[in-house]
């Protein structure tokens, strides 16, 4: 079980975006990168290929992040918190460091 998901709620901790709080749209690499909504949007130029029906110039395109540099957003404290993992009943879930609370719950 990983600790940052699709659909979790991070904030950056480092980098130009530091501060930026946003959804996470997918985890890429293994789990060691994941690309934040509306962090990292770089500018890409496009060669065009008629072929493939692609239209030449520059596209905005959202790149990963290392995941070491986002953590996980605590709606209750408003801050970073760290994710730790408990058993309830036959069931393995994420929780908060910080007030033990699930994740996403």
């Amino acid at each position: 079980m990983r600790k940052i998901t699709k659909g979790d709620q991070i904030i950056v901790i480092a980098g130009k975006n530091k501060g930026k709080i946003a959804q996470v749209q997918q985890v890429v690499a293994e789990g060691a990168k994941v690309i934040v909504e509306g962090v990292n949007v770089v500018k890409k130029h496009v060669r065009p290929n008629p072929m493939k029906g692609v239209q030449g110039g520059i596209i905005e395109k959202t790149m990963p992040v290392d995941i070491s540099n986002v953590a996980i957003y605590n709606n209750e404290t408003k801050k970073a918190d760290r994710v730790g993992f408990k058993v309830e009943g036959d069931k393995k879930v994420r929780v908060f460091k910080s007030n033990g609370k699930v994740v996403g719950a």
